[in-house]
């Protein structure tokens, strides 16, 4: 038994690394991206919209993929999408002007979701009902320490110069060569039907307005963080630590929290995480600026609880839902989490632009706090999902994954409630 899972492994370890070394370029590109917009001095509203566009792109890429892949096959989009990713980034270095950058982040933010619906889908056809959980969850541990240590990257070179773009381009070129040398079959696409957002919105309110908050949130939070970091007056290494430890602290958060949602009304699990998201992005907003330290222990906590609202409202949806409607509720929701992350960084923006620096946690505190009422709300309006009807945890990262990893989530979900209900 214990061999199965580490077979699983080790005939997907070249997906893993490829990914692998793909986040680190994705980390540091979105980190980059942000602090060199800073140091050119970009207006702060103008960042906001500059970063958002990448999520326009992305919310494009996921829906648009899977025809492209049905057309002309799973390699060659991977391989189109990388080299358009990684000259994307290059372009970025030459071309430094808001408008070209508004519009190569589009590009880029297809190309990546893209990747991912390439990438995941061939996960998914490698695994079994068995080993799907365990496989998915090896995997997002892949993309957030990749994630994470992207950031210290900004440390190699200096922000205002070229290398780091070269080095980003680099790493989601080098990103392709696992990948396409040892994938065998095309997986198989199927693009069915979607559950349609007034439809799912009627079956799950908070699920559908929590996977909103937590785009605005992610995207905030990967987006503005440099922005915010110098504008606070930190230097690249800084700034590297302070978006790590965001990212990094979710590792150890996901299956806690998620687990615990499992064995009581997941509403208030989320109500929870919630208000303590709330409070630790207060703290940060109030005494972030007494030190350093200070200000890197709260963004952990704050990072490693928010970063958990996504599976959690995933989570709520699927537990409404019947297994067979799952999948097709994952096109609703990835588009609802695409709207919500490409509000946040204009509407971060904007807030600290009035406000200072400090607002980027204050506005954050403010949307999470907000959801907690509204679940508190719900609460009232609904009991709560019986144990033996509730779906299992899988933990997901938006704006890290696709709407095919949202889907292959919903089908592991699907089969743990399946395997509950018969015991």
């Amino acid at each position: 038994m214990h061999d199965a899972p580490r077979r699983y492994l080790h005939g997907t370890w070249p997906l893993l690394i490829g990914m692998g070394v793909l986040m680190l370029g994705a980390g540091l590109q979105g980190t980059l991206i942000g602090l060199r917009a800073a140091l050119e001095e970009f207006p702060t509203f103008v960042i906001g919209v500059v970063m958002s566009c990448y999520y326009v792109g992305y919310v494009g890429g996921s829906f648009r993929t899977p025809q492209l892949v049905q057309r002309v096959g799973h390699i060659r989009v991977f391989a189109a999408l990388t080299a358009v990713a990684s000259a994307s980034i290059l372009l970025q270095a030459i071309l430094v002007t808001p408008a070209l950058w508004a519009v190569l982040r589009m590009v880029s933010g297809f190309c990546f979701a893209g990747i991912y619906v390439v990438a995941e889908s061939w996960l998914n056809d490698r695994a079994t009902n068995q080993s799907r959980g365990s496989l998915l969850a090896v995997y997002m541990l892949v993309l957030y320490v990749g994630l994470g240590a992207g950031q210290f990257l900004l440390n190699a070179a200096d922000p205002a110069g070229p290398i780091l773009f070269l080095l980003t381009s680099v790493l989601i070129s080098l990103s392709i060569v696992p990948i396409t040398l040892s994938a065998q079959r095309a997986p198989e696409f199927d693009v069915g039907e979607r559950i349609e957002l007034a439809q799912l919105y009627h079956i799950s309110p908070l699920g559908v307005v929590g996977v909103t908050v937590s785009g605005m949130l992610t995207s905030a939070l990967f987006s503005m963080g440099s922005v915010y970091a110098r504008l606070s007056g930190f230097e690249a290494t800084d700034i590297a630590t302070f978006m790590a430890v965001m990212i990094l602290a979710a590792v150890f958060t996901q299956l806690p929290i998620g687990r615990l949602s499992d064995r009581m009304d997941r509403r208030s699990v989320l109500v929870a995480v919630c208000v303590l998201a709330a409070c630790l992005a207060m703290g940060a907003a109030v005494f972030g600026s007494t030190s350093r330290a200070t200000l890197f222990v709260l963004a952990a906590g704050f990072g490693g609880i928010a970063l958990t609202l996504y599976s959690l409202s995933l989570s709520h949806i699927n537990d409404h839902l019947a297994p067979e409607q799952m999948v097709s509720a994952s096109g609703s929701v990835i588009l609802m989490n695409g709207v919500g992350a490409i509000a946040g960084p204009p509407l971060v923006a904007v807030l600290m632009e009035a406000f200072g620096p400090s607002a980027y946690f204050g506005s954050m505190a403010v949307l999470v706090g907000a959801l907690a009422l509204y679940a508190l709300w719900r609460k009232r309006q609904r009991a709560p999902v019986p144990l033996e009807r509730k779906a299992r945890f899988v933990g997901a990262q938006p704006q890290a994954v696709s709407g095919q990893l949202v889907a292959d989530a919903a089908q592991s979900v699907a089969l743990g409630r399946e395997e509950r209900v018969t015991r």
